[in-house]
This record gives C-alpha cells, sequence and structure tokens, in this order.
C-alpha cells in the first residue's frame, strides 16, 4: 500500500475542520473536485471511510477522527520548522490581511503599522476597518482583532495593549448648571449621545461598583456609529459620551472633556490579535506579531 502524501493529510485535516470540500479546496488551492477525489483515493488505499458525506455536510468517521487527532500537531509542528527555516533566510514579503473596527484600526495606524512598514518594505498591509466581526478564515484574512473575551474558540490570541474601559464623558461648557452626575441613574436627566450595534440596536451602557452591575438604557436624541464622532460630539457640548478610555485620554488631559463615573466604569480584557491556531504562520505574520509586541511594551 502507498502510504498518503503531505498534501493528502493536509487536505483530510482541512476538510475535518471546515467540515466542507469546498472551503477546504479553497485554503489549499485546490479545485473541489480534486480534494475529493483525493479523499476517495486514500479511502481506498486505508481500506476504511474517513468521511461521512450527504449533500449538506462532511463530518469524520470514527477512524478518521483517530487519524486527524493524531497527525494534525504532526502537520503543525512541521510548518513551524519549515516556516522558521524560510524565515531565517528570507525577508518577510507579500499582501498581510487583517480586519479590526474602525477604533482599533486608528490605533493600528497610529502605533504599529509606521514601525513595522518601516522594518518590512515589501509587506503590503491591507487593514479592512469594519464594526462586525467576520469569520477571518471564511473571508480569507491573516488575522484580525477583537476584545479578549470574544476571540473565537480555536485561535492563537497575541495580547495588544493593556485592559481598558469605557467611561463617560462630557464637556466643560455641558456641565455647566446642569446636575451633577454621581451615580449612573442622574444619566437619565442628562442628554446622553448614544451608540448602536451593527445590527442597529441602541448599545446600553455597563457599568459595575463594588461587584454591582448596572445596565442602562440612556435617554438621547443623538446615535453615532463611530468612537471619533461620538468624542468630537461631547467637546461641541451636545451631551454626555461613553467612550474608550484610551481614546478620551488626549481629550480629558487638555481640559476639553471631563471624565464622570470613574468609579463606575470596569475594565475590560484589553485587545488581541488572533489567528487560526491550525495553521501555519506566515513570515509576515510573525514578523507583525513581533512588531505589535514591541509597541506594547513600550
Amino acid at each position: 500500500m502507498n502510504g498518503p502524501t503531505i498534501t493528502e493529510l493536509k487536505a483530510l485535516v482541512a476538510i475535518s475542520r471546515h467540515r466542507s470540500f469546498r472551503r477546504a479546496a479553497d485554503e489549499l488551492g485546490m479545485a473541489s473536485s480534486t480534494i475529493s477525489h483525493m479523499m476517495t483515493g486514500l479511502e481506498a488505499r486505508l481500506g476504511t471511510r474517513l468521511f461521512n458525506r450527504t449533500t449538506r455536510s462532511v463530518s469524520a468517521t470514527e477512524a478518521g477522527e483517530q487519524l486527524i487527532e493524531r497527525i494534525a500537531p504532526l502537520l503543525r509542528d512541521l510548518d513551524i520548522a519549515l516556516i522558521e527555516v524560510d524565515a531565517g533566510r528570507v525577508q518577510p514579503s507579500g499582501l498581510l490581511r487583517l480586519t479590526a473596527s474602525e477604533t482599533v484600526s486608528m490605533i493600528l495606524v497610529q502605533t504599529v503599522i509606521p514601525s513595522f512598514q518601516a522594518l518590512y518594505p515589501d509587506v503590503t498591509i491591507d487593514l479592512v476597518a469594519q464594526p462586525a466581526f467576520v469569520d477571518i478564515v471564511e473571508e480569507g484574512f491573516d488575522a484580525g482583532f477583537r476584545l479578549g473575551e470574544a476571540v473565537p474558540l480555536g485561535m492563537i490570541a497575541v495580547r495588544f495593549g493593556p485592559p481598558s474601559r469605557m467611561i463617560a464623558v462630557a464637556s466643560p461648557a455641558y456641565l455647566r448648571d446642569r446636575a451633577e452626575v454621581k451615580t449612573p441613574d442622574d444619566l437619565k436627566a442628562h442628554r446622553c449621545i448614544k451608540s448602536r450595534s451593527p445590527a442597529g440596536r441602541p448599545f446600553k451602557w455597563e457599568f459595575e461598583h463594588q461587584g454591582n452591575a448596572l445596565s442602562v438604557d440612556v435617554p438621547g436624541n443623538l446615535t453615532l456609529n463611530r468612537t471619533e464622532l461620538m468624542l468630537e460630539a461631547a467637546v461641541k457640548g451636545l451631551g454626555i459620551g461613553y467612550v474608550p478610555e484610551r481614546l478620551a485620554a488626549n481629550y480629558i488631559r487638555d481640559s476639553r472633556l471631563v471624565a464622570l463615573l470613574q468609579d463606575w466604569c470596569p475594565t475590560y480584557p484589553g485587545l488581541y490579535l488572533y489567528y487560526p491556531g491550525r495553521r501555519h504562520v506566515p513570515a509576515k505574520l510573525r514578523a507583525f506579531i513581533d512588531v505589535l509586541k514591541e509597541t506594547t511594551a513600550r
């Protein structure tokens, strides 16, 4: 019996991961028919069925799962070894596709990307700023950015920056001659600059104090979907905004905005870059992660 090839084993793992011949073929740069015939031939040579197929789904059989469990770590180690050898002799190059929210994209453009492009001019970055989270494997991205608690299972996560928090802010002009804001309930007597989810639903403002969590559906006649717009609206005295503290810091530092309810604003786990844990790490992504870590350390 001829043993399976590396290509067949990689196809086997990809099909199991995606539960789809088409998606596995897209990942490996093959035609769906090619990868299907490849598995049929492998099953014939091994004398056992590796996948249960229907018109709508593909799932590994018990024998297939056992084989995949044994070979997946070996293939991952092989990919890492080859990448490390390649990284030692080749300058990173090519297209690096990233996805992040508009706010995180702004942070990357201000901090990480300038340093990265100075070091690796042969890498072209395609950064897609979008409010909705996407399946980075399905959409063809090398990596994405999310809050730590929202990183999908099975992904490798790299911290980007310290824990952060949302904070309520308003301009001195807005606060003048208005009722004080001492607790979140006091917001109901104020104009608030609201935000909405990508699906269009208004976000509630989440607070916490001495272990007690509170969710407030704030009033307001202005709704915006970008943090930068919310900050500018707050500076103009249009109401109280609820924004990431790291983006409001400069406004607070130069007294254009005043921080409110600081004892009520909880921290959250910070940002992470994430990428598929079962795929080899290209030299260009490994280089980007190194710059990201250096920026975080600074």
